[in-house]
This record gives structure tokens, C-alpha cells and sequence, in this order.
């Protein structure tokens, strides 16, 4: 029987030095020491597979943060694991891979892809965005079933010095994942968060709209000067037909029937969950006509500008767009919705179930939604037409008011 290595005094591996190659030192029974190059040591334990008798080897730790002590106390565990037939390296990386299915990030993306299925497409973005973007870089690697409500309060406060409203969402959106987590076993039954009063009150404002007409053709003539064709094409529908914005962004080419004059948008792009028909006035479809030979040979009407990484226009495009024309606080992307139904009323006299139709709103009460299924289509596209024909009227308005302007500062300027 050959000898087995016998175990060495500490002092024998602090003061290995390094070599033009690595090599090992042994402590005897599996355990050993690798000095490398540049000076690094880190301890293994060597083995051969129960099954295989292949030789391999489990990193234990770098030296001095592990020391000798500890290693040997390790690398004992592991052939105890070994004397009962069990691969301690198959073992670490079945609880490795556990460790991972089990992790905060791991569990709220499996969250996510449960409630697609029951969620419109624009709603499963908003929760898959603040997920991603707030909650997992804070929360990335904390075991699902140990996750306190300190760490879940310190990412809560750290989204609210963004927005309040995202905040509270992520708060929505934390629970949620932490009852997913107790539903699959994966956290003890009964153990939620405590999370009220981690943030401060917030109150819900009204969604920035210009809703008198005065303030329309402004809106209209910077929308139709603005650079970018494809933001500005997306802007104009929005505002043409007054769907919601993340539904315009993701609109694709097989819903829209340019001689039909109407755009089929799909139930699961709805937030109402329902299909929706929304008929396009003639300025509309000659947009479209001509937007077509620039985006119509890819999916989507709108396609994501450069460094985007959504498949098409982001709908924060949109936003961003109207706060660079000088609408801030005034006016945005939702608001679009707010103008139609507010002017719309007002100065059309469109009927307002004809306007609940067109915006697609939810059903109120429970006999409504069993069944109410009108959608006013006809009178719709009478009504939008003459909303575009509004805009246009509004646009024109405001473009002879600035070319007076111009027109007597030059008349000025040459005296």
C-alpha cells in the first residue's frame, strides 16, 4: 500500500515561494496547496469520482483568507461525502445551481413569465422594466426565502429617488413576487414583507394634457417639425387616434389595413384584454402610406432608434420627444388621451360613449362588461375624422400666426 503523504506545519505554505510554473505543495489526504506565478495560493482538495475514478479537484479558498486550519477541516467533510458515495463536486453544483434558482432575480423572472398570460402586453413591460431596471440590481443574489424587509425597503428607497410613482409600483410588484415565492414553495407559508409605511405617501396627479384648443395647434405644429421621421410618425398617430402610447410603439404592419382605413390591434396588446378596432382618418393612412416605404419591410410600424434594445420605437421615445419641444409638465404622451376626450366633448360634442369607445376604457360594473360589447364603430370614424380635420385646422392656425410673426420681425429688422 503506498505511504500516504504526510501533513505539513504552516509554515511550510506561507513561505512557498512562486515559481515560472504553478505547482502544488500536499498536505496529504487530497488536500493541497497551488502557488501560481504571480504569487497567488489557493487551496484544493483532490479526488476521484465515485463512479468514474476520474481524478478532479474543489477549490477550497484562497490562502491566508482560508488557512490551513480550516482547510483541512473542509477538505475532512468531503471525504466523509466521498466515504458515503457521494460527489462533493456534483454535490456543490447541484446547490450552486439551487442556490441560483432560488435567488431574488431568478424568482422574479419566473414571476414575470407567470403573469404574462393574464397581463396586456404595455402592463407586463411596466413590471418587467421596474423589475429589471430597480428591484434585481439591488436585490440581485439575496435567497428568496431569507429576503428581509430591510434589504426590500433600502431597494424601495432607492427606486423612490426616482420616481414615487415607480416606487409604489415596485412595491406592487415586490409583494407580488414574494407571494409567487410562498406559492411555490419557495419561501415559508405566512412569511411576507412589512412594507407600509416604507414610502412616503404618494398621490396620484392628473397625466399632463393640454385640453383646451388654443394650446392644440402649438402641440400639433412642433409635433410636425419635429427630426425624427419615426418618432415623429409615431407622435402623430398617437395623437390622430389617441391610443395608449405603448400600444402606438408596438403596433405592427399585419394589423393595419391601409385600404380598410383601420388598425386590428390584438387582445393581447390590450389592456382591456379584449381585440380593439380603431378606424384612421385620412391623415392618418397618408402617413402611413408614406411611412411604409421606409419601415414596411420589418415587423413593426415604428422601429427602435439606434442603441434601443426594444424590437421597436421605446415608448419613452415618445416622452422624451414631447419634453425636448418644450412640453414638459404641460403635455405627454398619455395626455393625448386627456385632449381627445376633454376637447372632443367640449368643442365636438362627441357623444362620451363614443369617446369610452375609441379609448378603449375598461367597462364599468359587472353587468357592463357581461354585457355592454358595443364599440360604436361607424360613429367613430365619422368622429375621429373630424378630430384630425380639428388638428389640422388648429395646426394651420397656428403656422399663419407664426409666419405674421416672422413677417413683421423681418419688416422691423429692415429698418
Amino acid at each position: 500500500m503506498p505511504r500516504l503523504a504526510a501533513q505539513q506545519p504552516d509554515r511550510v505554505f506561507k513561505s512557498a515561494q512562486p515559481r515560472e510554473k504553478a505547482y502544488l505543495l500536499t498536505d496529504g489526504q487530497g488536500l493541497a496547496l497551488r502557488i501560481q506565478p504571480n504569487g497567488s495560493k489557493s487551496w484544493l482538495f483532490r479526488y476521484r469520482r465515485p463512479i468514474t475514478r476520474k481524478e478532479t479537484f474543489i477549490g477550497l479558498g484562497r490562502y491566508p483568507d482560508v488557512s490551513l486550519a480550516e482547510a483541512r477541516v473542509k477538505a475532512s467533510r468531503f471525504r466523509n461525502k466521498l466515504h458515503d458515495g457521494i460527489d462533493p463536486g456534483e454535490e456543490r453544483i447541484t446547490n450552486l445551481r439551487e442556490q441560483r434558482l432560488r435567488s431574488f432575480e431568478a424568482v422574479a423572472a419566473a414571476w414575470l413569465e407567470f403573469k404574462r398570460k393574464g397581463w396586456a402586453s404595455e402592463t407586463h413591460r411596466k413590471a418587467e422594466y421596474v423589475v429589471n431596471e430597480y428591484l434585481i440590481p439591488k436585490l440581485r443574489g439575496k435567497p428568496i426565502a431569507s429576503l428581509g424587509t430591510p434589504d426590500a425597503a433600502a431597494a424601495l428607497t432607492f427606486v423612490a429617488a426616482s420616481s414615487s410613482n415607480l416606487a409604489e409600483k415596485a412595491r406592487q410588484y415586490l409583494g407580488g413576487i414574494i407571494r409567487y415565492a410562498i406559492q411555490q414553495g419557495l419561501r415559508e407559508d405566512g412569511r411576507n414583507l412589512s412594507l407600509t409605511g416604507v414610502l412616503a405617501p404618494y398621490t396620484k396627479g392628473h397625466i399632463p394634457a393640454i385640453t383646451k384648443e388654443s394650446g392644440i395647434g402649438p402641440l400639433a405644429h412642433a409635433i410636425a417639425n419635429y427630426e425624427s421621421d419615426v418618432t415623429r410618425c409615431a407622435l402623430t398617430l398617437t395623437m390622430l387616434t389617441a391610443q395608449r402610447p405603448g400600444t402606438i410603439v408596438g403596433a405592427r404592419w399585419e394589423d393595419v389595413d391601409l385600404e380598410a382605413a383601420e388598425w386590428h390591434i390584438p387582445a393581447e396588446q390590450m389592456k382591456t384584454k379584449h381585440a380593439h378596432i380603431v378606424p384612421l382618418p385620412s391623415q392618418a393612412i397618408a402617413m402611413l402610406v408614406s411611412l411604409k416605404e421606409k419601415t414596411g419591410s420589418g415587423d413593426y410600424l415604428f422601429p427602435a432608434l439606434s442603441k434601443q434594445k426594444t424590437p421597436h420605437l421605446h415608448r419613452d421615445s415618445l416622452s422624451k420627444a414631447l419634453r425636448a419641444m418644450g412640453f414638459q409638465g404641460e403635455h405627454a404622451a398619455h395626455g393625448f388621451r386627456g385632449m381627445l376626450r376633454t376637447v372632443g366633448r367640449e368643442r365636438l360634442n362627441i357623444d362620451i360613449d363614443v369617446l369610452e369607445a375609441q379609448l378603449a376604457h375598461a367597462k364599468k360594473g359587472d353587468v357592463q362588461k357581461a354585457y355592454d360589447r358595443t364599440t360604436f364603430n361607424e360613429q367613430r370614424r365619422l368622429v375621429m375624422q373630424a378630430w384630425a380635420d380639428r388638428i389640422d385646422k388648429m395646426r394651420e392656425m397656428c403656422n399663419n400666426l407664426l409666419s405674421r410673426h416672422r413677417s413683421t420681425s423681418d419688416e422691423i429688422h429692415k429698418r
